[in-house]
C-alpha cells in the first residue's frame, strides 16, 4: 500500500477504507494491522485505539459490507411501484453482480470462517439481516396478493437465498465453466424458482 499522511481526526475511517481497498485485491487473511499502520504512517498502537484486535477490525469491515449490500438490494425489493417479479429478477441480478465485483468481501460476510464474528451483530432470523428480511417481505406481499403460494415464507426465502448464494459461490470460485455460463443459468434458475413459488407464472415483458 502507498503511504499517505493522515490526520488523527479521521484515522478510524481511514483504516476502514484502506482495509476495504485491500480486500478488493487480496483475501482478508493477508491483511495485517502492520499493513494498515505502514500505509497511514502510524503505529499498530494507533490502530488499537480504534480496533481492539483484528477481529474487531473484521467486524467493522463486515458491518460496512452488509450496509453497502443492503443499501441497494433492500430498496429494489421494497419498491412497490415495480411488479413483484421484476423486483425479484432485479434484486437477484444485483446479488450476483455484487458477489462477482466483491468476491473477497462476499466470502468474508457470507462465509463460514468468520461466522462467529458475523453472528455477534446479524443472524438470519433477526431484523438486522435486512436483505433477507426484505426478500421475505416480498414473498409475503406476493402471498397477500395471491401471487405466491401460501406456504412457510421463511422456508421459501431460504430456498431463494441459498440458490443465489450457491450460484454466486460457483462463479467467484471459478468452478468449471460457470463463470462464462452464469447469465443464462441465472435466468433459468430464477424462472424455475418463480415457477415453484408463484400460483401462476407471470409472462416476462
Amino acid at each position: 500500500m502507498k503511504k499517505t499522511t493522515y490526520h488523527h481526526g479521521n484515522l478510524k475511517e481511514d483504516f476502514l477504507r484502506l482495509a476495504f481497498e485491500f480486500i478488493h485485491r487480496e483475501d482478508i487473511d493477508k491483511l495485517t494491522l502492520k499493513i494498515l499502520a505502514d500505509a497511514t504512517n502510524t503505529s499498530r498502537s494507533a490502530i488499537y485505539k480504534h480496533f481492539s484486535s483484528k477481529d474487531a477490525l473484521i467486524k467493522a469491515i463486515m458491518e460496512k459490507g452488509f450496509e453497502e449490500f443492503d443499501n441497494v438490494i433492500v430498496p429494489i425489493l421494497s419498491n412497490k411501484k415495480e411488479d413483484l417479479d421484476k423486483r425479484f429478477f432485479s434484486a437477484a441480478h444485483y446479488y450476483i453482480d455484487w458477489a462477482r465485483e466483491n468476491p473477497n468481501l462476499y466470502r468474508l460476510i457470507f462465509g463460514k470462517k468468520y461466522a462467529y464474528i458475523r453472528e455477534e451483530f446479524v443472524t438470519i432470523r433477526s431484523e438486522s439481516c435486512k436483505g433477507f428480511v426484505a426478500l421475505e417481505a416480498l414473498i409475503k406481499e406476493g402471498q397477500n396478493k395471491k401471487l405466491i403460494k401460501k406456504e412457510d415464507s421463511f422456508n421459501q426465502t431460504i430456498i431463494v437465498w441459498s440458490s443465489l448464494h450457491g450460484l454466486s459461490s460457483l462463479i467467484i470460485d471459478c468452478f468449471t465453466d460457470v463463470q462464462e455460463l452464469y447469465e443464462p443459468l441465472l435466468v433459468q434458475m430464477l424462472e424455475s424458482l418463480l415457477a415453484g413459488l408463484m400460483v401462476s407464472m407471470p409472462t416476462q415483458k
